[in-house]
């Protein structure tokens, strides 16, 4: 698994990994007004917990939840812009999950900070037909193997 942690005494291969956020850079993502900062992804099964920094009127585009989805919300809020829970908000200090196969459009109006947890990376679906994940690589090439894909 990958964390973003120099190795050193605070850390063990086979235990315990320190993270430290407040030392990292945002990353910036494909999709405008959204960085991250990684936390821990594993690149076999596509596990991970990030950091998710969303600018005022950021969105994530239209995605599914392939296995179970958790947020925490730590500012602002995040809304469901469309799909079948449209209207849901989760603000500060709420937590929200999804059902595996749960597809939507995320929006933040205020901006927010959230911290995210996936067990298998989102599909994003483009305009022109493809079904890619968050780097905007094909979906089945990248994480098909993990057995888990949703529809």
């Amino acid at each position: 698994m990958d964390a973003v942690t120099p190795k050193g005494s605070e850390t063990s291969d086979t235990h315990s990994h320190l993270v430290r956020p407040q030392s990292m850079e945002w990353q910036k993502t494909r999709f405008p007004g959204c960085e991250a900062k990684t936390l821990l992804f594993d690149r076999t099964t596509g596990l991970m917990t990030a950091l998710m920094r969303f600018a005022p009127g950021a969105v994530l585009p239209d995605h599914e939840h392939v296995n179970i989805e958790q947020t925490y919300v730590l500012e602002g809020h995040l809304v469901d812009k469309e799909g079948p829970a449209k209207g849901i908000e989760a603000r500060a200090g709420e937590f929200v999950w999804r059902e595996p196969g749960s597809r939507h459009v995320a929006w933040c109006p205020e901006g927010g900070l959230m911290l995210a947890m996936f067990q298998v990376p989102n599909k994003f679906f483009e305009a022109d037909g493809r079904v890619v994940d968050a780097a905007g690589q094909d979906w089945d090439q990248t994480w098909g193997h993990t057995g888990k894909a949703g529809s």
